[in-house]
């Protein structure tokens, strides 16, 4: 039955066929089935197997998630902090209806080929967890800028005084400078800081400041790489052979489901916040014959887009929409006010209370958003886990019964 409703690639992996339209999710292949057997005998199967439905409805999820986060990435809400909250909501209930597809169907895992093919997806998301313990070491050094935005929005406000003092000024300064050397990726910090700090560090101070900037952000070795993490969790990620399909009832297509999106959301992370060794140039492509394909290369492209206009300066500190516009507001501000003269035009006054408006609004996003995504993180990580420890443990139960 299985060979009507795929079809066979030249290395002899399985691929759904395409749907009618790219958005479409087309018949599944429990409507298939129970078409095909109808034509056939209309009393022959009155109630769908209980697994199909799973492995159905957990195919529709991926993509009905998808295709909602495709169609509200905007390009000026993509990689924000609400629109990752998004993505990591949607993977956290794929995370779950997985777990218990795992949990209902555990006998069939022992048998060969899940054996294997289950094996390799928990060693994937072992590494998954190293990529959420770095993005949380990433938030709290966002945190750390967020502090120094703080300090300029206060030397900055006009709205208690007319004119702005030299103290006002000289911190301000001082706390621009000490963020730009915190989202200065460490292989630029050299080439780049001597420009920017004319004012209050020497160079005698320049391995002083990059290592109190590290130090309060990296809990992670400076040997880890999380572009070496991505590739490990991609690497010979392939569509599973049709024998494996048959053999297992489908669930092999449910692991390959989940691993891709395991990798797709943990490449998401790595693209928008600030990681040891970031590199979004890991290879993946998913066919776009599954119906959460399409709406996933879509974002990979668009990421990849942001990633061109965005990362060409900023290499270490993410693609994330809050940091952007911290980039941006915080130079132009350095900009205004790098001189020796405290005293502002009308014109330049005006502009200067526009960038620091602008740093007030970031700074609002980041104080209602921060929190709320660091617990989502924190979540995708403890349910990663749990799905792991239930299946192991369950596995090790029957093996230790037969």
């Amino acid at each position: 039955m299985l060979q009507n409703l795929f079809l066979l690639d030249s290395n002899h992996h399985f691929l759904p066929k395409m749907p009618e339209t790219e958005y479409s999710f087309g018949r599944s292949l429990l409507s298939l089935r129970r078409d095909q057997a109808n034509l056939m005998d209309p009393t022959a199967f009155p109630e769908p197997m209980t697994m199909e439905v799973e492995l159905d409805s957990f195919q529709r999820q991926v993509a009905e998630k998808f295709i909602d986060l495709n169609a509200s990435a905007a390009d000026d809400e993509i990689l924000s902090l609400e629109w990752i909250g998004k993505l990591l909501d949607s993977f956290l209930c794929c995370q779950e209806e997985f777990r218990v597809i795992i949990f209902n169907h555990k006998t069939e895992l022992l048998k060969q080929p899940m054996d294997r093919l289950i094996e390799d997806y928990f060693e994937r998301s072992v590494k998954a967890l190293d990529v959420c313990n770095a993005i949380r070491d990433g938030i709290e050094q966002i945190r750390q800028w967020k502090q120094m935005i703080e300090i300029v929005i206060s030397a900055l406000d006009t709205s208690q005084r007319k004119q702005l003092g030299e103290g006002e000024i000289h911190r301000a300064k001082k706390a621009l400078i000490d963020l730009a050397i915190g989202m200065l990726d460490e292989k630029d910090y050299s080439n780049t800081l001597a420009q920017r700090n004319r004012s209050f560090a020497r160079n005698k101070d320049h391995n002083q400041h990059i290592g109190y900037f590290r130090s309060l952000s990296w809990s992670v070795s400076r040997s880890w790489s999380a572009s070496r993490q991505l590739q490990g969790i991609g690497n010979n990620l392939a569509t599973p052979r049709a024998s494996d399909v048959m053999a297992s009832n489908g669930l092999a297509l449910t692991v390959y489901t989940m691993t891709s999106i395991l990798l797709f959301v943990t490449w998401v992370l790595v693209a928008a916040i600030p990681c040891q060794d970031r590199g979004l140039h890991v290879h993946f492509y998913f066919p776009r014959h599954f119906q959460w394909a399409v709406p996933v290369m879509s974002l990979h492209d668009k990421i990849m887009e942001e990633s061109k206009k965005r990362d060409k300066k900023k290499k270490g500190c993410g693609l994330l929409k809050e940091i952007n516009q911290i980039e941006r507001s915080s130079r132009l501000l350095s900009e205004l006010i790098d001189s020796d003269n405290f005293s502002l035009t009308d014109e330049e006054g005006l502009e200067l209370h526009e960038r620091v408006q602008e740093l007030v609004h970031v700074c609002e996003a980041m104080k209602d958003g921060l929190s709320p995504f660091d617990r989502k993180v924190r979540d995708v990580f403890h349910q990663i886990v749990r799905s792991r420890t239930e299946a192991l443990d369950s596995l090790g139960k029957i093996k230790n019964q037969e």
